[in-house]
């Protein structure tokens, strides 16, 4: 069975650069790292689900504020290196939240001491630009930077 996400990315057009709205992924996997370590806001759904839908909740539930009620268009579906298939919209706003708040995940760690930690699923989230999202996106996700360059007729 395919597994399937839905995400948001949001973008702005911030003194002739293009800027996107990327989140750090939280756990101690990822703690010191800051290149191939962020991500769409996204989260897995269920088939009958409507992932525009799942990808509004996956947000609010990561950033810990809904995404804006502006108009979104479907990006594309990107085929992720684990297999997993992820649902992208987009739109443009200048979103600004007051704080990032995201929802929690049990983990052993340190591994193989039993203890169960919690840790945020996103640890922070803001706006870069295009390039520089480039270095920091998993590799995976590099192929929704061109889509969206693609759709907004960039170079």
């Amino acid at each position: 069975m395919v597994v399937r996400s839905a995400g948001i990315l949001l973008y702005k057009r911030e003194a002739s650069q293009l800027e996107v709205w990327i989140a750090h992924m939280g756990g101690p996997f990822w703690a010191r790292k800051q290149t191939q370590s962020w991500t769409v806001p996204k989260g897995e759904y269920l088939p009958d689900e409507d992932p525009l839908v799942a990808a509004v909740r996956e947000f609010a539930e990561e950033i810990g504020t809904p995404p804006p009620a502006v108009d979104y268009f479907q990006l594309g579906a990107f085929r992720q290196p684990s297999g997993k298939i992820i649902t992208v919209f987009a739109a443009e706003s200048d979103f600004r939240p007051e704080r990032i708040v995201s929802n929690t995940f049990p983990l052993e760690w340190p591994r193989g001491s039993g203890i169960i930690q919690d840790f945020p699923e996103v640890d922070d989230a803001r706006w870069v630009t295009e390039t520089d999202a480039r270095g920091k996106l998993v590799k995976g996700q590099l192929p929704v930077l061109d889509a969206l360059l693609e759709r907004l007729e960039l170079p």
